[in-house]
């Protein structure tokens, strides 16, 4: 894949977002509070539409035995594995919550544990944890159940627990194999461990599993990152994410324990991008699009190939279109038009669940403008390609008039290669696809108006 030259990497190394929703999280607002998330819950139980549609669910388990310095998550750094106890307690109470909102027995066709580590919690912690969703909601068959692994964490006989309490898609988070790349981010794990465990996991029958990898860290070049690019290709995962570092030590504290004079300049990251393309490309994976590669078996290529492509909160994911409920500090959730975001400490979060209230403290009811404005962003990220017709009659608008200013604005895109503007609709190209955020933030109504951009990781 040498199309993609490190010109126009370069042209688009800006800040943006990367469209896990629209508007953005960093549009929520206070005013958005329990009240609110309640009667989107309630309204959807009364909903004989929405009520058939099945759920997606999001568990955020915060605790980590050691601090990563690159960790931009919420998380909570303890060796004390007590405190998970008292977690999983008011999980339950606020699964309660939920269930006395919008019922009992909904069905779930997506669940993912995300961190900090989950794998933190013991076995019997896990157990119990799946134990209280399942008595709360309905999994259904074939759904896709996914965890991130800390590798640090488990060995075969951890997996296979995994495997027997109905997980069928893993995530490892490796980073990079480098010795030196590992000390600089107290990360240290060798590659034989991970490769070990990949094996462990293939013979347990998990249908994906994920590796997920970070380039512009301190102490990596281009020639290292060829090496863990190597290793990786031979490791053969379904699917790698593939993230740029953003450095941002003023908003994330652990990052100010890096150090600034070992960080890869900016041509050394777009050389380990275009490199990275290059290498998985070449050894038969798919670009699925917004850093993330897959197999050509793999569902997530399949979905792809087949427009069935959908973007939630985790990312890029085969399930259609649907509402999540996000559970535990700091999660984020989507029910009906509008987002919601439970409280980022665990003492305001068990403060409000011991007060029997839901702990949201801040979200956005959608306009109508920021419906329109989704559907257009989720068609270029996720079908690379949106119909004028269709949207037009959804929506009661002359497209053409609407979205005048974007239109302009792409003509510039268009002259690069990167998209087509046809009669009938606008569609990404097969090199466009490597610049998708930047496509999408042409439409980007808020981004427009106010350029504050620092506060995003860049696209490159």
């Amino acid at each position: 894949m040498t199309a993609v030259s490190p010109e126009l990497l370069r042209r688009f190394d800006v800040p943006g977002p990367r469209y896990t929703s629209y508007p953005t999280a960093d549009r929520f607002v206070e005013a958005f509070g329990q009240d609110d998330y309640v009667l989107a819950l309630e309204q959807r139980r009364a909903g004989t539409g929405a009520k058939a549609l099945p759920l997606s669910l999001y568990v955020h388990i915060p605790f980590c035995e050691s601090l990563c310095y690159y960790c931009a998550c919420n998380k909570i750094i303890t060796k004390h594995h007590d405190r998970a106890d008292v977690y999983l307690r008011y999980l339950s109470r606020e699964i309660d919550l939920h269930t006395a909102h919008c019922g009992t027995g909904q069905v779930v066709s997506q669940l993912h544990l995300g961190g900090g580590s989950p794998t933190f919690l013991s076995d019997d912690g896990l157990r119990e944890l799946m134990a209280m969703l399942k008595r709360s909601f309905t999994l259904a068959p074939g759904g896709e159940y996914s965890i991130e692994v800390d590798p640090r964490t488990v060995d075969a006989r951890r997996l296979a627990v995994l495997a027997e309490l109905g997980f069928n898609r893993l995530s490892f988070g490796v980073q990079d194999f480098d010795p030196e790349v590992q000390k600089a981010v107290h990360r240290i794990q060798p590659a034989e461990q991970v490769f070990s465990l990949v094996e462990s996991a293939r013979a347990l029958g998990f249908e994906s599993i994920n590796v997920d990898l970070i380039y512009g860290l301190p102490r990596q070049t281009p020639e290292s990152f060829d090496r863990t690019l190597a290793q990786v290709v031979q490791l053969r995962p379904d699917r790698i994410a593939l993230y740029a570092y953003a450095h941002l030590p003023e908003r994330f504290k652990p990052q100010r324990r890096i150090v600034p004079a070992e960080l890869p300049m900016g041509g050394a990251k777009v050389s380990m991008l275009s490199r990275s393309l290059d290498a998985f490309m070449a050894t038969g994976y798919v670009y699925v699009g917004m850093d993330h590669f897959a197999l050509p078996d793999d569902a997530l290529a399949v979905a792809k190939r087949q427009g069935r492509l959908h973007r939630n909160f985790q990312g890029y994911s085969t399930q259609p279109d649907c509402d999540l409920i996000g559970l535990g500090v700091s999660a984020i959730g989507r029910v009906g038009a509008t987002y919601s975001q439970n409280a980022k400490t665990l003492d305001e979060y068990y403060d409000f669940l011991d007060q029997g209230r839901l702990p949201v403290v801040r979200g956005l009811a959608l306009t109508r403008d920021d419906l329109v404005r989704r559907a257009v962003i989720m068609a270029l990220m996720c079908q690379g390609e949106l119909l004028f017709e269709p949207l037009e009659q959804a929506w009661l608008i002359d497209f053409r008039r609407y979205f005048a200013a974007e239109i302009e604005r792409l003509e510039e895109m268009a002259g690069q290669g990167l998209v087509q503007i046809r009669p009938d609709g606008i569609a990404v190209t097969a090199m466009g696809w490597f610049f998708v955020r930047g496509i999408a933030m042409v439409f980007d109504r808020y981004l427009q108006a106010d350029r504050n951009r620092a506060r995003f990781s860049r696209i490159i």
